[in-house]
């Protein structure tokens, strides 16, 4: 990706895996990385070492960063985050929706409660992220781009793992949903 350099990048879920090698990427470029992350009382201790770790990375490669505690199932978390990076950071030029969960369970044995976290977290926050960054990215009015990080088994189904196949399944209609709608704004978005 070429020009990220003093971008202004969220990355949800930035703590572990795929979110903290795209944030470890971003602040290697130096881009200015709010990095999302939800503290765990059990992974207190090791989460708030990583974020200091990861807050010294982006500063040692010349950006700025910006660690936000914040539950992508939640709304409010949403909005307050979004509003922070924008606030603090100046601008959002770019999104990565990359905070998820799985759940495993025979499909006929899923707990509803554990099928609706895995729907909040992996589709209905990766939406309610991206219609934040929309509504900046209009209002500002020169685009900005959105990455939505899916999965293989949104088309190729896991057994065990209904919720997960069904969250990524219907992120992927939401990015080439919003990628249609608007595009006209200069706004791109991609999976």
């Amino acid at each position: 990706m070429k020009g990220i350099k003093g971008k202004n990048v969220l990355v949800t879920g930035a703590t572990s895996g795929i979110g903290q090698a795209i944030a470890a990427y971003f602040a290697t470029q130096g881009a200015n990385v709010a990095l999302n992350y939800r503290n765990d009382p059990e992974k207190l201790e090791d989460t708030e070492e990583l974020i200091n770790k990861m807050c010294s990375q982006v500063k040692g490669c010349g950006g700025r960063e910006l660690p936000l505690e914040g539950d992508v199932s939640e709304e409010a978390d949403i909005i307050r985050m979004c509003n922070e990076v924008i606030n603090k950071l100046g601008s959002l030029d770019i999104l990565i929706n990359n905070a998820g969960i799985q759940t495993s369970s025979p499909s006929h044995e899923l707990a509803t409660a554990d099928f609706d976290k895995v729907i909040q977290v992996n589709l209905r926050g990766a939406y309610l992220c991206a219609r934040e960054a929309i509504k900046h990215f209009i209002d500002r009015g020169n685009g900005g781009i959105i990455i939505n990080v899916s999965s293989v088994h949104e088309i190729i189904p896991r057994p065990t793992y209904v919720s997960y196949s069904i969250s990524k399944g219907g992120m992927e209609n939401m990015t080439k949903t919003l990628a249609l709608e608007y595009a006209p704004h200069g706004i791109r978005v991609n999976a």
